[in-house]
């Protein structure tokens, strides 16, 4: 049952008996099937996935190469009819001048998404750009305010949040999950070289966990991006965090897998000889 009640139900009975919960990003339908056999717990499509998967960097999908909105829209198409039980969110571009919200969300309620995700996200922008979005009506309380419209609309909510002051905005929003954000993925290919050091990351993530609960204790909260590349990354942060249940994973759950397992199959055909 892929309610929001049922949905947080079942986490909180996996959390209950010691288990992580996973959520993945799928950038085509492919990759949806395949996290979805391996067990993931949610999830999650939205444009950088796209992108990522064909071979850019998932900031692309924060800026002007397509409509983030109607792309998650057409995505849509490709991964819903291959998931067979686990539910999947839509990231959503709050800011999105040209959509009435209301509706919009609306709309991805009937398309058969389970909920919703904060993305493309302005909380990855920082200095005086982002500075000036704020002033310029497209700032990061938009987003906040998707995030409450959804909850009114019993869609699951699972929001990226980037220090302790959006953390706690998305919870008074009404989030039922919450994803601290440490930045674009490291490693691969495409992957960022710049990051917040795998040691600080817990206590980054700790720091939202706690300002989210301090407005609603029962929030379920997922670490995700910078150096948490790997499932040994993951780890780490989880062990040196209290109250942190999860991990999800974009980049990690699918283009660094894919780069690895298409190259080293590859290299196996062409090392053959004949004769």
């Amino acid at each position: 049952m892929n309610s929001r009640t049922g949905i947080l139900d079942r986490l909180r009975a996996k959390v209950a008996r010691g288990k992580v919960i996973v959520g993945a990003g799928a950038g085509t339908g492919l990759s949806a099937k395949c996290v979805e056999q391996g067990g993931v717990d949610l999830i999650v499509i939205y444009n950088s996935g796209r992108f990522r998967m064909a071979g850019r960097g998932s900031l692309a999908g924060m800026m002007p190469y397509g409509d983030a909105n109607g792309i998650v829209v057409e995505m849509a198409s490709e991964v819903l009819p291959v998931v067979q039980r686990t539910p999947v969110l839509a990231g959503v571009c709050g800011t999105d001048p040209f959509r009435l919200m209301p509706v919009f969300l609306d709309q991805l309620k009937a398309m058969g998404f389970a909920g919703v995700q904060n993305f493309p996200t302005v909380g990855l922008i920082d200095g005086t750009f982002r500075q000036n979005l704020e002033e310029t009506g497209m700032g990061f309380d938009l987003e906040v305010e998707m995030i409450r419209l959804a909850r009114q609309r019993d869609l699951l909510t699972s929001p990226y949040c980037f220090d302790p002051d959006s953390a706690r905005a998305m919870a008074q929003a009404g989030a039922d999950i919450l994803v601290p954000h440490l930045g674009l993925t490291t490693k691969g290919s495409i992957g960022a070289t710049t990051a917040v050091p795998l040691d600080e990351a817990p206590g980054l993530v700790q720091a939202m966990n706690d300002a989210a609960k301090d407005v609603n204790p029962d929030i379920l909260v997922l670490c995700h991006g910078g150096p948490i590349a790997e499932p040994e990354d993951a780890e780490y942060v989880l062990a040196h965090t209290r109250g942190v249940v999860g991990f999800y994973g974009a980049s990690s759950m699918e283009r660094l897998p894919t780069e690895v397992a298409i190259t080293e199959n590859t290299r196996r055909f062409t090392s053959l000889t004949i004769g």
